[in-house]
């Protein structure tokens, strides 16, 4: 954590995810600021979400920090991930185990990355010209356009337990 008397690390983050196709191939974006510092990362998905691809920027950003006890200010045009955790949702879907709610595996993921650092949302309108989102909007569909395309490994697990009827 924070040694006494250092001040935490304030870091500004933007992110975007994006789906071609609901499912369909998709990728997110992250934009990494922290004084001079700056950091881009992305990856693509042959098959997932918009929602996951949002939700899996966002944790894709915090597992990247090094320094716990950062203070995180995340920029991201999602609705669904920021009212998710700013209006309590996810407490009360941790609360249900998740019964009838979507990306457990990731919302879980996202406890765990949240933890060690102190984070506040920030919603931006996606396509305004805002131009950390628009960025992160850009290496997201680029990934999702991209050659080498990861599984979502818990979507598709998802998917093949739907057509099993489990």
């Amino acid at each position: 954590m924070i040694a006494p008397g250092e001040a935490p690390a304030r870091i500004v983050m933007y992110t975007d995810g994006s789906s071609l196709g609901n499912p369909g191939p998709g990728g997110f974006g992250v934009l990494l600021l922290f004084g001079e510092y700056r950091r881009e990362i992305s990856a693509g998905y042959r098959l997932t979400t918009n929602n996951r691809m949002e939700l899996l920027a966002v944790i894709t950003g915090l597992e990247a920090l090094k320094k716990p006890g950062s203070e995180v200010i995340i920029y991201t045009d999602s609705r669904y991930v920021v009212d998710t955790v700013e209006k309590g949702w996810l407490e009360n879907w941790m609360k249900i185990r998740f019964k009838g709610k979507k990306n457990k595996d990731l919302w879980l993921r996202f406890q765990e990355a949240r933890r060690p650092h102190k984070i506040k949302f920030v919603w931006v309108k996606g396509h305004a010209e805002i131009p950390g989102n628009e960025r992160c909007d850009q290496l997201a569909v680029a990934a999702a356009k991209g050659d080498l395309l990861l599984a979502d490994e818990g979507f598709e697990q998802d998917l093949a337990a739907l057509d099993q009827g489990i």
